[in-house]
């Protein structure tokens, strides 16, 4: 019952749980980056988050890297020809002057390849990403690791 009253006060209080959970450097600010749990059998694990560049003019994420895995890629999810939704590598994405860029499931997200450290990998764990821009330089995040996305980025309706 307490962890449940927990749960149901964070999610009443994102502003509180937030500020302690994003980043900023230049015109860049990073807010609350967060990944899911890996399941035992899954090779790999997204990150996501969402960048707001308060400047103006564009920025270019390039790439990112973290100590728990050799290979960490930038995909995206696009249309394929044939009409089917597909996950592809991509090689920079676009921080847009002015606006944000959102890494969330079905959209953007930092592809960690078969990570080695799969114990930060459980729901309460954190573990560092840093991510590389072409304006702003680098930035490490703390990738706080959840067993459901946050109540922002859940796809189903929520009642007061």
């Amino acid at each position: 019952m307490l962890k449940q009253a927990l749960v149901l006060a964070a999610l009443l209080l994102p502003g509180a749980y937030a500020n302690a959970h994003e980043y900023s450097k230049g015109d860049l600010h990073i807010a609350h980056p967060w990944s899911l749990e890996l399941p035992p059998n899954a090779p790999n694990v997204a990150a996501y988050f969402v960048v707001h560049n308060n400047g103006k003019t564009d920025d270019r994420l390039l790439s990112a890297d973290t100590p728990i895995s050799s290979d960490a890629q930038l995909h995206e999810h696009a249309m394929s020809a044939t009409g089917a939704m597909k996950m592809q590598q991509v090689q920079s994405v676009v921080v847009p002057a002015g606006k944000d860029l959102t890494f969330a499931p079905s959209a953007y997200h930092v592809m960690i390849m078969q990570p080695k450290d799969r114990s930060l990998l459980t729901d309460g764990k954190r573990f560092p990403l840093t991510l590389h821009f072409e304006k702003a330089g680098d930035i490490t995040v703390e990738v706080a690791v959840q067993k459901q996305p946050p109540a922002d980025q859940a796809q189903h309706e929520h009642t007061h």
